[in-house]
């Protein structure tokens, strides 16, 4: 019997925390909260911002294939630093088995940030879209790996209704065709990063640029360090980029953050499509 990935070891574990959260703190308790009358910012229109850098700068202490990144930097500091440096929007983990997060930590950057800011875990559950608005997040992710066509459409709707725009994740064309919906989605992602084993390649998301239908906004996750890489992708049709690893990896992430927006800020405009 094969041994199960680390993305199916992830779902199976946030399906049993998932459970133990809704009865822990029950959804009338979610609805409590302040920011489920707030109104959500958008990701999509920060994204495509005249003279924006289209960064999605990532607060993430650990990974699955690295181990801790950076276990001691303060949410409060680093996010409001990615923010004042330029970046158009955060992308806190929420994820604490695999990746150190947790929910508190995107409700710190919200209070000192006014950029949208994207709940990145893994959603399995609707729960957890109730979860995210209720702690101030104004986008989710939707991994296509982890999700039915159905699924996704069902959660995206949902997050829409609150609000919130939605992220679909996608790590190849296959993924693409079958996850994609107009009625749940606003901006896809494309994972640089193989699932099965951990190598990264910006072709991946040069290869399926043309796939993705310009009413979404196109995000390029994971793998990206270079204003020359994010020049490159810009010319492929990309208004995002997610970084995180590029980031965290210094004592002082906001400053690397800084340090590549002002590289940014020298390439060529990006030509809008409408």
């Amino acid at each position: 019997m094969s041994q199960p990935t680390i993305l199916q070891t992830i779902v199976a574990h946030k399906r049993k925390e998932v459970a133990t959260r809704r009865e822990l703190v029950p959804v009338k308790l979610l609805e409590t909260s302040l920011y489920f009358k707030s109104k959500p910012l958008s990701l999509r229109q920060y994204l495509l911002r005249e003279n924006g850098s289209g960064l999605v700068a990532e607060f993430k202490r650990k990974s699955p294939s690295k181990g801790w990144i950076n276990q001691y930097a303060p949410v409060e500091r680093t996010t409001l630093g990615y923010m004042q440096a330029g970046a158009a929007a955060l992308s806190i983990l929420t994820d604490a088995e695999f990746f150190g997060g947790k929910n508190e930590d995107l409700s710190t950057a919200r209070r000192f940030n006014f950029c949208p800011i994207l709940r990145k875990d893994f959603v399995v559950d609707e729960y957890q879209i109730l979860e995210a608005k209720s702690i101030g997040a104004d986008a989710v992710l939707l991994i296509a790996a982890v999700l039915t066509p159905e699924e996704i459409k069902t959660l995206g709707s949902l997050a829409r209704s609150f609000g919130m725009e939605v992220l679909l994740e996608v790590h190849d064309g296959d993924e693409l065709a079958r996850s994609i919906s107009a009625d749940a989605v606003d901006l896809v992602g494309v994972n640089n990063r193989n699932l099965h084993d951990f190598s990264l390649s910006l072709d991946t998301s040069l290869d399926l640029a043309a796939a993705i239908p310009n009413e979404f906004v196109k995000v390029s996750e994971s793998g990206i360090s270079s204003a020359a890489a994010i020049g490159t992708l810009r010319e492929a049709g990309y208004r995002g980029f997610l970084l995180g690893e590029a980031f965290m990896r210094n004592a002082r992430p906001e400053r690397a953050c800084a340090a590549l927006v002002q590289e940014i800020a020298a390439l060529p405009k990006p030509v809008l499509v409408s």
